[in-house]
């Protein structure tokens, strides 16, 4: 911010480029949105849409039936498993039973134990027939599980068989997708970056400079950093290509702009000491002697030094006198700090009050000799 500025001024200044970064900010948020949804204009790809239907649907209603009959035979096998484990239970204790029973009628060796022992006999033979009769159930529920799951496995197989292919095609297509989203968000963002480029270089200066500048911060924000996210595995390339196209072209534009500007200030140091200060600003002048610099080409002078008053390096006044009271004021000021008079009042150059000051040595008559 220019020290010569007045007070208020400064502050007006600053309060537009706090209006310059609300503005960027509220164009931010917008373009964040807009550049967020532009993958709603593409239509959701699934899985379904890259399969023939007609091959893959009576695979995965085959693989739905198989894997109900594969739950159904899991809890029928767990039924007749239990009823296995109840059979051979059950026989188990009826031969100890029979087998105690045994053991007492040979030690009391009555015949009339004999009719029992063809009951109990008979009656064990019932229970290993029923013990039989559970396995042979477990074991049909076995292969009726077995069966279920080899129906779902093939179709499980011939069904990835055709879902890898669609996959395939299904990131093809994403791809694709990606690709027409990365320019729909390149074809948004980089016309905003032009324009942004086409105000700095034109209307960066003009009456309306914040709204300049806030574009500006919003169309090199979007760019550069609201388009990271979204940017698919080559759009970094893109990103850093326009990057250095920017910077070549910025650089170009910086090169030139120095160029003119040292010619205009060989052509302005060529001309005469009023016009040069005529054209000058009054608040750029006072901002350079406040930097300890010449108005006029800008290089360093010592402006505490009472004894320079034009410019060592391109000769334009940079102290004069007050013409109503012969005080030494600068150049530029518009009014004496001594007396107040208008700095237009006829000022009296420095290099005429130090010829005034200078006394005039007397001529001596003619004839005489010098020194008398």
């Amino acid at each position: 911010m220019s020290k010569a500025l007045r007070l208020s001024e400064k502050w007006f200044r600053r309060g537009l480029w706090l209006v310059a970064l609300i503005f960027a900010s509220f164009l931010i948020g917008l373009g964040g949105s807009v550049v967020g949804d532009l993958p709603k204009v593409e239509r959701a790809l699934v899985l379904d849409d890259f399969l023939d239907m007609a091959q893959v649907q009576p695979l995965r209603d085959q693989e739905r039936l198989a894997s109900e009959r594969s739950q159904q035979a899991q809890k029928a096998l767990e039924q007749a498993q239990l009823q296995q484990t109840k059979a051979a239970g059950a026989t188990r204790a009826e031969r100890e039973t029979f087998d105690n029973w045994l053991a007492t009628r040979s030690v009391t060796q009555r015949s009339e134990h004999d009719p029992q022992v063809l009951a109990r006999t008979q009656q064990l033979d019932a229970l290993v027939a029923q013990e039989r009769r559970a396995q042979q159930a477990v074991q049909a529920q076995q292969q009726v599980l077995l069966d279920a799951r080899q129906s779902a496995q093939g179709a499980q197989s011939r069904l990835a068989t055709l879902e890898d292919a669609g996959w395939q095609r299904l990131r093809a297509e994403q791809r694709r997708v990606e690709l027409r989203v990365f320019l729909y968000r390149l074809a948004l963002t980089l016309p905003l970056l032009a324009l942004a480029g086409w105000l700095f270089a034109r209307k960066r200066k003009s009456t309306w400079w914040p709204f300049v500048w806030g574009f500006i911060f919003f169309a090199l924000f979007a760019f550069f950093v609201e388009l990271v996210p979204y940017l698919p595995s080559y759009g970094g390339y893109v990103r850093y290509a326009v990057g250095i196209v920017l910077t070549v072209l910025v650089g170009r534009w910086v090169i030139l702009a120095l160029n003119r500007y040292l010619e205009r200030q060989r052509q302005a140091e060529a001309m005469p000491d009023a016009q040069r200060r005529s054209e000058l600003g009054y608040d750029a002048a006072l901002t350079r002697l406040a930097k300890g610099v010449c108005p006029g080409c800008e290089r360093p002078v010592d402006l505490k030094n009472t004894a320079i008053d034009f410019c060592p390096h391109c000769g334009i006044g940079l102290f004069d006198r007050c013409g109503a009271c012969g005080t030494r004021k600068g150049a530029f000021a518009r009014f004496c700090h001594a007396c107040g008079t208008p700095a237009g009042d006829t000022p009296v150059p420095p290099a005429q009050v130090r010829a005034a000051a200078t006394p005039i040595a007397p001529v001596p008559p003619e004839g005489a000799a010098p020194g008398i």
